[in-house]
């Protein structure tokens, strides 16, 4: 007679890092980048490898604990933490494998992409990863992905060839074109919603130097500048991602900002960025060729760990005048000088042509992605700056396209669920409803921009 397998023993059995309330070290390791989230979890378990996953996951399912998975990045919305559940931390799994012969890498998912980064690129090789280096890449690519190589490249997901998954019921699977095919295209742009990834195999692309830098212009000057931008993104090549923000410098400059990242040859960057240049006054021109791994760092000051944020942002159909209006007026009154407004042109490109069909990620005919960020150091000023992005978030929606990016969603709390099915549109939604409800029926993997599996 089949006896069942007995319940684990996590503090017995786990061989990494076991953390609970009275431990030292216990309040830095339940810390996130967003310092309006404050949670206390009963466990915090830094797995060493996938067996401390497996353990995990029929721990908290064998106890119906509330289970929580920890990358190596940011997670804004704060669901990496949870009240008196159980976290599954993996960010000192950084292993990485290049095989430059074929162009690959194997990495785990406690990686930045800066760390991820620095590996491929002393083999001269990329893949499509965030632009702000201490951006986890389990994340990332989970909710689709997409950085400066993504309308050369395609979306990070587009660039996944298999992922290794502990599933609810705490079995060892691997996910890709050839096995599990179904689970492979819901974990490229499904999010965390079907077991914990523990490791990531990339495609990879020749990337060397790149002309990259930021140019800077004052905020008064917002309308002209922004249709400056629009311009420049009409007509730019594949190679070519930007961004534009309005914020203030440390110096207490408020400055209408552009970062460029052009990956093809370095000539034709110039030529390309000569209009950007040309624009007066202009306060601050840094753009030159300089490294990929440096290009991938160039935001990273704007976004430091601890900061109090709140996000809102959609898909824009254009940067039409009525966008722009809106932007130079709420960021002409910001609650404090790191609130900001930003545009993305990440999108389009190989984004566009990619199969419509082969992945959960929805959104391949846009090319803006919009951001109301509220973003403040005390958290008095939290409520304000919350108040603001909403605001702004509200008055550029008739300029939106209605869908959203998953990795720019907050806590469900505040953004709803209809706002995760915008993520992925009716048809999309529903076959993942359907892949939930097969390989995770109880929901043991709630804490993600959750898809209930019914």
């Amino acid at each position: 007679m089949h006896q069942p397998a007995p319940a684990p023993d996590l503090k017995q059995d786990f061989r990494g890092q076991l953390l609970t309330p009275n431990d030292a070290g216990y309040d830095e390791a339940r810390r996130i980048c967003n310092g309006m989230i404050d949670k206390r979890p009963a466990f915090i378990a830094r797995c060493t490898g996938v067996d401390d996953v497996v353990l995990c996951v029929n721990f908290a399912r064998m106890n119906d604990l509330l289970l929580a998975v920890r990358g190596g990045g940011h997670n804004l919305a704060g669901n990496a933490v949870c009240n008196g559940g159980l976290v599954i931390d993996l960010s000192r799994m950084k292993r990485v494998r290049v095989d430059p012969p074929r162009r690959t890498a194997r990495a785990e998912p406690g990686l930045t992409w800066g760390e991820f980064d620095r590996e491929t690129q002393a083999f001269g090789l990329a893949t499509t990863g965030g632009q702000i280096s201490t951006t986890g890449i389990a994340g990332l690519t989970l909710g689709g992905g997409w950085g400066y190589l993504a309308r050369r490249f395609g979306l990070t997901c587009d660039n996944l060839l298999s992922v290794e998954l502990v599933t609810a019921n705490g079995e060892i699977l691997t996910a890709s074109a050839a096995e599990n095919p179904d689970l492979f295209w819901g974990l490229r742009g499904g999010g965390g919603n079907f077991g914990v990834a523990t490791s990531f195999e990339y495609q990879l692309h020749p990337v060397g130097q790149v002309l990259a830098g930021i140019v800077a212009y004052p905020l008064q000057k917002a309308r002209e500048v922004l249709k400056l931008y629009r311009d420049f993104t009409n007509s730019s090549p594949d190679e070519m991602a930007s961004g534009i923000v309005l914020i203030t410098l440390p110096d207490g400059t408020a400055v209408v900002g552009i970062v460029v990242c052009y990956s093809g040859p370095l000539a034709e960057g110039e030529r390309l960025v000569k209009p950007l240049r040309a624009f007066a006054p202009l306060l601050m021109d840094q753009i030159g060729p300089i490294p990929y791994t440096a290009a991938q760092q160039l935001i990273d000051g704007f976004y430091p760990s601890g900061l109090q944020n709140y996000w809102k942002s959609s898909f824009l159909k254009e940067i039409s005048d009525d966008a722009i209006d809106i932007l130079a007026a709420y960021c002409s009154k910001r609650p404090t000088p790191i609130c900001h407004g930003l545009i993305e042109h990440q999108l389009g490109g190989a984004v566009r042509r990619a199969d419509r069909q082969a992945t959960a990620f929805a959104h391949r005919d846009v090319e803006y992605s919009f951001m109301a960020l509220g973003v403040c150091v005390d958290p008095a000023e939290a409520a304000q700056c919350i108040a603001w992005a909403r605001e702004f978030w509200e008055a550029m929606q008739p300029c939106s396209t209605g869908g959203v990016y998953v990795n720019y969603l907050g806590r469900e709390a505040d953004e709803g669920p209809e706002r995760i099915k915008a993520a992925y549109g009716p048809e999309k939604y529903a076959r993942l409803v359907a892949l939930k409800k097969k390989y995770d029926p109880t929901n043991l993997f709630s804490l993600n921009q959750n898809i209930k599996p019914s």
